[in-house]
């Protein structure tokens, strides 16, 4: 398994491979929020795994506020599911939000994404708050302070 990091900007075969798995793990139909958000935010990090030169997981946070990274996107590719990358992107991104000197890291997820709320829970976060959006969907709001 090889790891990347890259801060602000990516090229666009990784572009493509993290569009390509979005769509594949979320059954994304239109890219276009998701592009909007990698392209207008501040700080944003990209994180990859790849094994044996396909993308294997990902995420992606940005800067909220000069204290505050928000944790936004990531997704494993199902057949490399349970082999610690979702662990290890995790650990990484918190890695480089110390280094880079902020406090807190806030994530949202969704009920449906068990896995994800109970990965978040084992390192750390709390839940701050859920409130279900104008579709009626139940929205977790997570957060954990960095020592």
């Amino acid at each position: 398994m090889q790891f990347y990091t890259f801060q602000n900007t990516i090229n666009e075969e990784h572009k493509l491979a993290i569009m390509a798995l979005y769509q594949l793990v979320f059954n994304a139909k239109n890219m276009n929020k998701f592009l909007q958000r990698i392209e207008n935010e501040q700080d944003v990090l990209f994180l990859l795994a790849y094994k044996n030169g396909e993308l294997a997981g990902f995420k992606i946070g940005y800067r909220k506020d000069k204290d505050v990274f928000y944790s936004w996107l990531g997704a494993v590719n199902q057949k490399y599911r349970r082999q610690g990358i979702a662990e290890e992107l995790m650990r990484l991104q918190h890695d480089w939000c110390r280094q880079n000197n902020y406090k807190k890291i806030q994530t949202k997820t969704l009920n449906q994404w068990k896995s994800m709320l109970i990965l978040n829970l084992k390192h750390g976060f709390d839940i701050t708050e859920t409130y279900c959006d104008e579709k009626g969907i139940l929205k977790i709001m997570l957060e954990k302070v960095l020592n």
